[in-house]
């Protein structure tokens, strides 16, 4: 049941992390339009949160792919006829990504297509929808990789992992945050960046320390409530990362 009357799109969310947003949106008692690329997989997954009582439902989106993001854009248009909330999840880490010296260009050209240019064509499709609502909630589902100031801090613990093509992804994401506020401005729509932490799921090899469901629950309050402004627009369970 919604209880919130609020409707929100999770990409990347027949799984890990994605997977629990959605879910535990549902039980806020949001409408939730589960997102995924693979069909199969994800209406297996909202037919699971569905006969859990929840209010989930799936739709296709890949979004490295335009005609499959329009598609979506306008099904949701049809079915609900706004969105009030934008959790821009869908991601990759590609294992021949590394530092600026040796990795692969083809890996780097891939995270930054899918984290960064993905997010920015999903938002840029969903915003005519978001702009119909009375307030809109985008989230960027980021790292603290992607801060150019902890990169920068040989004291920080993660110092040394250096994958030029995620980070880089992460970073320019984090940009589209603090433009999309910028840009917004007086509109009733808000972005956030969130870093969940590490994450026990297949985009970490599973070497995370926190389940998708701890993980998750960050990301659902700042879908749900409160702005920051630019100074803190860049959120963790710690408090505000440095950009």
């Amino acid at each position: 049941m919604n209880n919130t009357g609020r409707i929100a799109l999770v990409t990347g969310a027949n799984k890990g992390i994605g997977y629990e947003i959605a879910r535990q949106l549902a039980v806020a008692g949001v409408t939730v339009l589960l997102g995924a690329r693979d069909a199969g997989r994800g209406r297996m997954a909202a037919d699971e949160l569905a006969a859990q009582g929840l209010d989930v439902s799936f739709v296709q989106i890949d979004v490295c792919d335009a005609e499959s993001i329009a598609a979506a854009a306008g099904e949701i248009e049809t079915r609900r006829g706004r969105l009030d909330i934008l959790v821009n999840n869908a991601g990759i880490a590609d294992y021949t990504d590394g530092a600026p010296g040796k990795a692969s260009l083809e890996a780097v050209r891939r995270e930054l297509e899918t984290n960064f240019v993905g997010a920015l064509a999903v938002t840029q499709a969903m915003l005519p929808l978001m702009r119909k609502a009375a307030t809109g909630r985008i989230v960027n589902m980021t790292s603290s990789l992607g801060s150019l100031t902890l990169n920068g801090d040989p004291d920080w613990p993660f110092y040394g992992v250096r994958l030029i093509g995620y980070n880089a992804s992460k970073a320019a994401l984090n940009m589209l945050t603090i433009q999309l506020n910028a840009e917004l401005g007086d509109s009733g729509i808000t972005a956030v960046s969130v870093c969940p932490g590490l994450v026990n799921t297949d985009l970490s090899g599973h070497r995370g320390d926190r389940s998708p469901a701890e993980a998750a629950a960050f990301p659902v309050r700042m879908a749900l409530v409160g702005q920051y402004g630019p100074e803190g627009a860049f959120q963790s369970e710690g408090g505000a990362v440095p950009w």
